[in-house]
């Protein structure tokens, strides 16, 4: 007789032997159970503490020391700082493995800093929903070098780097559409440098005669060029007003013509 006449005989007269039998080949599920605690267990939070955040610095140059320039802390907060090249393989590293999970990136930031080799300095602050903590990466750039664009592993960046990119000319290379997002149509410059004027180079104004939007230079009348540095608020020269100080007597005409006595 078959094994499968004998459990179909035993299931005839004894259901609970059949599930015994059936429990007995199933696998047991202690072992998923305990292959997701040790899973679990190689996964540690990063710390807050400054003197814990030199040895979790310590720890992701120690991971990544072909990307990894430096690292730095400010009080509780933990920067390094990697080539354009370096960005994508760090970035990932930072998104996926277990003891970072650094899946969001809240903000990405542009620096000019003229005196620099590399003018812009890029800053990608990013967020651990899992561990509750930041983290900040920065690299650079300048005026024809590009920086390689994050959008592919965080969706939510793309307005980001769009906005530095209007703001700051910060080029970066393979986003999905890389257009100006906050000036407008037509717009030559970016305001955000260092050596763009503060009044701009036109004038965007609605014209009644043409009835449309119109752009030309900038003219600034004479009167508004004429600034007012005195403040009624703040008292300059000796701090004494003029109406309370006493004033000297003057030697009357007798006085003068009168001999002096002898």
């Amino acid at each position: 007789m078959s094994a499968l006449a004998i459990l179909r005989a035993a299931r005839l007269r004894s259901p609970s032997l059949m599930k015994t039998a059936v429990a007995r080949n199933a696998p047991s599920p202690l072992f998923f159970h305990s292959t997701a605690r040790a899973a679990y267990a190689t996964e540690q939070k990063p710390p807050t503490q400054p003197s814990e955040l030199h040895e979790y610095g310590r720890f992701i140059v120690s991971c990544l020391p072909k990307y990894i320039q430096q690292f730095s802390i400010y009080k509780d907060e933990l920067t390094i700082y990697v080539a354009p090249t370096a960005l994508i393989p760090t970035m990932l590293f930072l998104r996926d493995h277990t003891a970072c999970q650094f899946k969001q990136i809240a903000d990405i930031a542009g620096v000019d800093y003229p005196s620099r080799s590399n003018r812009f300095e890029v800053v990608y602050n990013m967020l651990s929903l899992r561990y509750n903590t930041r983290i900040r990466v920065k690299t650079y750039a300048t005026e024809v070098s590009p920086v390689p664009s994050v959008t592919p592993l965080f969706p939510g960046a793309n307005w980001f780097e769009r906005e530095a990119y209007d703001m700051y000319g910060i080029y970066f290379v393979n986003h999905p559409d890389l257009r100006r997002i906050l000036t407008d149509y037509g717009f030559e410059g970016h305001p955000m440098r260092k050596d763009f004027p503060l009044t701009g180079y036109v004038e965007v104004r609605y014209d009644d005669e043409r009835k449309r939007v119109i752009a030309e230079p900038l003219e600034l009348s004479q009167h508004l060029r004429a600034f007012e540095y005195q403040s009624p608020w703040e008292q300059t020269g000796p701090g004494v007003p003029q109406q309370k100080l006493l004033q000297k007597s003057e030697p009357s005409e007798t006085s003068k013509d009168a001999k002096p006595a002898q």
